[in-house]
């Protein structure tokens, strides 16, 4: 048995703090879960009270005189601990903290908080709360509603679990509006014990919950959450999660040395948490609900199974009764990553047998304005059945002639034959009503827009594309730690913690990355003499702790060919250099073997408290904070995570030789990926990295520029080993 069945299904409840005045929160939560239908025991707990809303009424849970399952305590923060110490003394199983005043408003209140939790851990009960809305379980077993709304939702298979309690009110109002039911609500305030992590994982067993909904502000947990949320969207009971986040608004980056640093914000987290986990972030409460109701929607078999509808492509027929409505879901599917499917010749054939000769035979099919349910019904059995079609988008806009009841009863009738997602839009409220009702009834998705539902098959699609996703073997790699280990502390050890390219190259060539001969020249004469060591054509670049971005002060030349040019360019650097930062210390002026033609792509890395370090990866060179084509994915990651790093860029058809230019040696950028990736989980006292540009040949690639900043003694995050295969 689960410690939160205790708090989602208990069979007996104690309200402490439970009031006879109405409008209080003691009162209102005792007088929910009362006229809520509650299936197990209520008692009221009140030193001063005989009773609440004629249940008698206790002085303390101690005087109860049966087994108690859950504690509701809704007291002050001081009152709260002793409520707390007696509740386990009963021998509760779980407790919920209504009332407020906690860690979200002082250090006393952070303080007393821990002795809660600490508490309740050593007496092996878990805690909700505090300062949140309580707990909701509608199902006819249980109907408990222990929170402050008064709204008991419909039973339904979705789980909602969120942050703020007041969304909560609001989004039961919302789901009331929409027909919409629920199988667990949860809100979790202050999480100083249950969190998302610990619901998610509760309610992927909960055999009553098919989706999760969360509303998230803040996540406490980094790698644990990815990999355990990973198995729950993908194991063998996969369960579809979706998550709106706030503050996606405030880019949260802060002032770097690096431009990892400058592009990853504390949202560049959070979107690699949830691509990594396979999360679906939506942007709005509206889309929550939209998304949700098409991942609750479920194929029953012949044999009485039931399975979820997921695409197996992207590929979508439409079929509407009106030109603009289709034309605005033809938009959106190629916004939300679809495309329009192409019929065989067979459909084409049968959809003009059955359609007058006004109609769109073609992909969006236009069935006309006067269409029939029996119009509807012929023309979406034929596209269904095509095998280039992966699903189908309805759409239906009143017309006096339309009978919206009949075209939704044929609709289900061939939704319940196919296994392929058929998603409604009857546009309207009132002349659609009937339908909308009856296809609700039957659990076919149905919106109001076309937008709405091209947007809820496009986050269909995503999912199938995460649940079928490709494994390739893992990369095993010899890298020499060792050594690395050395460089860090060599330079930590003289006070540097900033590493330009050529202490940066020795670092990096620990981890197998192909660098340039690269020689520090002080002199414009010691310039000239390294760059006929290492043949022409060279590269310079000015050496400076306080200029680390080098061509922002024309402090980088490509392309010397021979001694005059070399000589001209150092002195040229030197001056430039002085001008952009009079201050700065100048080192000298970096020679480098100019390295063969290939693909600018940049790699980097910023570190983060308990989230670790931060990937990046995207279209490199000067621009990179122009165009800032770039992902960002959280380490440790394998081959299979560095894969899908490539690929999310806009700039891979570069990589895949565009035009004419030749393709980009894709496996060697992989293995690098994953090479950064061992190497920031293996070190780290690294806080900051660019490797900017690498140039990716035909066949390898090369280190063009570096830099890395160090911290000593840094343990800022808990790290885990880098197995990863994903």
């Amino acid at each position: 048995m689960d410690r939160l069945d205790a708090i989602f299904s208990p069979e007996s409840v104690a309200v402490i703090g439970a009031s006879t005045r109405r409008g209080k929160v003691g009162h209102d939560i005792f007088a929910n879960i009362l006229r809520g239908g509650f299936k197990g025991t209520l008692y009221p707990v009140n030193p001063n009270a005989k009773s609440i809303l004629s249940v008698r009424a206790y002085k303390t849970i101690i005087d109860i005189p049966d087994d108690v399952d859950l504690a509701i305590i809704i007291l002050p923060p001081m009152l709260a601990v002793d409520a707390v110490k007696r509740a386990i003394k009963k021998g509760v199983k779980g407790i919920v903290i209504v009332s407020a005043g906690f860690r979200e408003v002082s250090k006393e209140g952070l303080a007393i908080e821990e002795e809660i939790v600490s508490v309740c851990k050593k007496a092996k009960v878990r805690v909700v709360g505090p300062n949140c809305l309580g707990v909701i379980n509608p199902l006819p077993s249980v109907r408990l509603n222990s929170s402050f709304s008064a709204r008991m939702p419909k039973a339904g298979n979705i789980s909602f679990i969120s942050q703020s309690g007041a969304l909560c009110t609001a989004v039961l109002d919302f789901a009331a509006d929409r027909d919409f039911g629920f199988s667990k609500f949860i809100s979790i305030g202050n999480k100083a014990d249950v969190d998302e992590l610990d619901l998610l994982r509760y309610m992927h067993k909960d055999l009553d919950t098919e989706v999760i909904m969360i509303y998230l502000e803040e996540l406490r947990r980094g790698p644990e959450f990815i990999e355990a949320v990973k198995e729950i969207t993908t194991g063998d009971r996969p369960t579809p999660v979706l998550v709106i986040k706030s503050g996606r608004t405030s880019a949260g980056a802060k002032a770097a040395a690096s431009h990892t640093g400058a592009l990853a914000g504390t949202e560049a987290v959070y979107d690699a948490i949830f691509q990594q986990a396979g999360i679906i972030r939506v942007d709005s409460i509206d889309e929550l609900f939209d998304f949700a109701t098409a991942f609750a929607y479920k194929n029953e078999s012949e044999a009485g199974k039931f399975s979820r509808k997921i695409p197996n492509g992207n590929r979508v027929a439409i079929v509407t009764n009106a030109g603009g409505p289709g034309i605005v879901a033809t938009d959106m599917t190629v916004t939300s990553g679809l495309k329009l499917a192409q019929f065989q010749e067979e459909t084409v054939e049968t959809l003009a047998s059955h359609l007058p000769m006004t109609a769109n035979l073609y992909n969006p099919v236009d069935v006309i304005g006067d269409a029939s349910q029996d119009r509807y019904e012929n023309a979406l059995a034929a596209v269904i059945k095509d095998e280039g079609v992966d699903g189908a988008l309805v759409i239906l806009t009143p017309q006096s002639m339309t009978n919206a009841l009949g075209t939704a009863e044929s609709i289900v009738k061939i939704a319940r034959r196919t296994h392929k997602p058929i998603l409604c839009c009857f546009m309207g409220i009132i002349d659609v009503s009937s339908g909308v009702k009856y296809l609700q009834e039957q659990g076919v998705p149905v919106f109001r827009f076309p937008e709405n539902v091209a947007k809820a098959f496009g986050a269909l699609y995503r999912y199938s594309k995460w649940l079928n996703r490709q494994h390739l073997a893992t990369f095993t790699f010899d890298h020499d730690k060792e050594s690395a280990d050395k460089i860090i502390k060599k330079h930590l050890s003289a006070g540097k913690t900033y590493l330009g390219e050529l202490e940066g190259i020795e670092l990096l060539k620990c981890y197998g990355f192909n660098v340039l001969p690269t020689y520090l020249a002080k002199t414009d004469d010691e310039a000239v003499d390294i760059a006929e060591k290492i043949s022409f054509p060279v590269a310079m670049k000015i050496v400076s702790e306080q200029i680390l971005h080098k061509s922002d002060a024309g402090g980088v030349v490509l392309g010397l060919e021979n001694r005059d040019e070399v000589k001209k360019a150092f002195n040229e650097i030197v001056e430039k250099a002085a001008k952009y930062n009079p201050k700065a210390v100048v080192d000298g002026v970096l020679l480098q073997k100019m390295a063969p033609a290939g693909e600018e792509v940049i790699l980097g890395m910023n570190r983060y408290p308990i989230f670790g370090p931060l990937l990046m990866f995207g279209v490199g060179g000067v621009f990179v904070e122009v165009f800032q084509d770039v992902v960002f994915r959280l380490a440790p990651i394998g081959r299979n995570e560095a894969r899908r790093m490539i690929r999310g860029i806009k700039g891979y058809k570069l990589l895949k030789g565009f035009r004419g230019r030749p393709e980009a040696d894709i496996n060697i950028l992989e293995k690098l990926v994953v090479s950064l990736s061992d190497m920031t989980i293996n070190h780290k006292e690294i806080m900051e990295m660019d490797i900017n540009p690498l140039l990716v040949h035909g066949k390898g690639a090369t280190v063009a520029d570096c830099r890395i900043i160090l911290k000593a003694g840094n343990d800022s995050s808990k790290q885990v080993s880098s197995g990863c295969v994903n």
